[in-house]
């Protein structure tokens, strides 16, 4: 019997998954075959099978690296249902006795898979009881987390490299929805992923409908939202920038007579997990969220995904809207524009470099002449356990400070290593407000929607969709050939800014991911012209 007949037989007895798609099994295979597997996968296609199967095939627990608590249980309520041998979760929001049942589980080996957060693999002692168990196979979910380029990049997350050394390098499954061609490279990289496969799937959603719909003052934009929702049948999700605007929105609606509750991350755990299990139970019409309210959220009948502001980028809202239409069915996504809000999402997603922390780092590590734990390193500095994980990230990328094999740490002799780490936190900062630019070019372009979505994904669309706003109004071009000189992946390097990875390629424009400049959108008669643009 093959790996792929194996791997059915099991998707279908132990989950009753009746068929695999092409994607879910061919990176199945991969793991099977030994290689390590970066998955980009869109929302809904069921990414999570991808390790729940061939862990049944490897000797050793698996483990998931998760980064909500919520998004845990999501996922191990999903293996309880099934045949599959037990799952468990470690993490701070259990009882001591819970944690130690856990434990208790793996070590006997009733329990097959552990969910935990990237945070609690910053613990030495956790990670050297893992150690001990032989984990089989690594997950990380939600990838793009690992990546600085990535829309959600979280320090934690980089420290994940150095466990895996720890765990001697058990097969490993990165998994994601949204990962732009320099993101994955990133991924692999920052994982050290070896011998590796990129498992694609396409970013279309052709059930999605793509609308925006533009203001130019907020009065009038927030009683189109108002009026549009409650026009909407079925089930379906509000994003607001704000908490504020969650409630504001939420009270406007059921004034109207919708059932509807909001949803942020300042609400207390049991009303937030009171509304999302509303939500899945089909007791309320709407839901207005932050971005903090969908991830793991697998309700097939969501029928409309309304944004009443620019999100912070189209990374967050490709996901955010894949969270529409998952049973086939068609589903609207629609953005409410006005240019004015991309100043509160610059607002909201500025991140001063963490300058005191990066110093402290350096004294800490200066005073040491041993290699010591990022652990003790943050126990020792003057910042929170998040921003000290920032600067050692920071310093570890410009050198300033390396891991060896078990992960300790050591200063270099890098010369001003606060002023190079804060540079580079301040090229992330560029990167950030970049990806606000690239909202307001998809808001307000004339061309197919889609086709100008996809290619922020590096997916070229040949034609119009026929199933956007801007194909509907006759705006949307006849289609336009990729251009020979960029191809999409392609390594450049410009005048001013320096080496760059082509994300978008059309005739007649090129979107690049600069190292230090973030995106940025370029003609190609210009370029062309002005010798700009160069393959490296």
């Amino acid at each position: 019997m093959t790996d792929g007949e194996r791997l059915r037989r099991l998707a279908a007895d132990t989950f009753g998954w009746r068929r695999l798609r092409p994607e879910q099994l061919r990176a199945m295979e991969h793991l099977m075959a030994g290689h390590d597997v970066l998955a980009v996968l869109p929302t809904g296609a069921g990414k999570s099978a991808i390790y729940q199967v061939p862990a049944l095939l490897l000797d050793g627990p698996t483990l998931v690296v998760s980064p909500l608590i919520a998004l845990q249980q999501d996922q191990r309520e999903g293996i309880e249902d099934s045949r599959a041998p037990d799952a468990v979760v470690l993490n701070s929001a259990q009882t001591e006795e819970e944690n130690r049942q856990a434990w208790a589980a793996l070590r006997e080996g009733s329990a097959e898979y552990v969910f935990l957060s990237p945070e609690q693999l910053a613990k030495d002692d956790l990670v050297d009881a893992l150690a001990e168990l032989g984990v089989s196979l690594f997950v990380v979910d939600e990838a793009h987390c690992v990546s600085s380029w990535g829309h959600d990049f979280r320090p934690d997350y980089l420290r994940l490299g150095p466990v895996l050394a720890r765990l001697d390098h058990p097969r490993t499954v990165a998994l994601t929805a949204t990962a732009a061609p320099p993101v994955r490279q990133d991924i692999a990289r920052r994982l050290g992923l070896r011998d590796h496969r990129e498992v694609m799937a396409s970013f279309d959603r052709p059930n999605l409908r793509l609308s925006v719909e533009r203001f130019t003052e907020d009065a009038r934009k927030r009683a189109a939202v108002v009026e549009r929702v409650r026009e909407l049948t079925g089930v379906g999700l509000l994003y607001a920038a704000t908490r504020k605007d969650t409630e504001y929105y939420a009270d406007e609606l059921a004034s109207t007579g919708k059932r509807v509750a909001h949803y942020h991350a300042g609400m207390a755990a049991n009303a937030r997990e009171r509304v999302h299990q509303d939500f899945l139970d089909g007791a309320v019409d709407v839901v207005v969220a932050t971005s903090a309210f969908g991830m793991g959220i697998d309700k097939p009948d969501v029928r409309f995904v309304v944004h009443a502001s620019v999100p912070d980028s189209l990374d967050s809202y490709y996901q955010q809207i894949g969270r529409a239409g998952r049973d086939g069915e068609p589903a609207d996504a629609v953005l409410f524009y006005r240019a004015e809000d991309l100043g509160l999402q610059r607002f909201l997603t500025a991140s001063a470099a963490p300058e005191d922390a990066i110093g402290d780092v350096t004294r800490v590590l200066g005073e040491h002449d041993e290699p010591v734990t990022p652990q003790q390193v943050r126990q020792e500095v003057d910042a929170s356990a998040h921003r000290a994980t920032r600067a050692i990230n920071l310093l570890e990328e410009v050198g300033a400070v390396t891991a060896d094999a078990d992960g300790l740490l050591s200063a270099t002799d890098a010369e001003d290593p606060v002023g190079q780490a804060v540079e580079t936190a301040e090229a992330r900062e560029r990167l950030v407000r970049s990806r606000v630019e690239m909202v307001r070019g998809y808001a307000e372009t004339t061309d197919c929607r889609r086709k100008r979505l996809l290619g922020y994904f590096g997916e070229h669309l040949p034609q119009p969709c026929g199933n956007c706003d801007t194909c509907a109004a006759g705006t949307a071009g006849q289609g336009e050939p990729e251009s020979g000189e960029f191809p999409v992946d392609a390594s450049v390097r410009h005048r001013e800014w320096g080496h760059g990875v082509v994300t978008e390629s059309t005739e007649d424009r090129v979107t690049v991911l600069f190292d230090d400049a973030g995106y940025r959108t370029l003609s190609v008669d210009a370029v062309r012209d002005g010798d700009l643009l160069t393959r490296d």
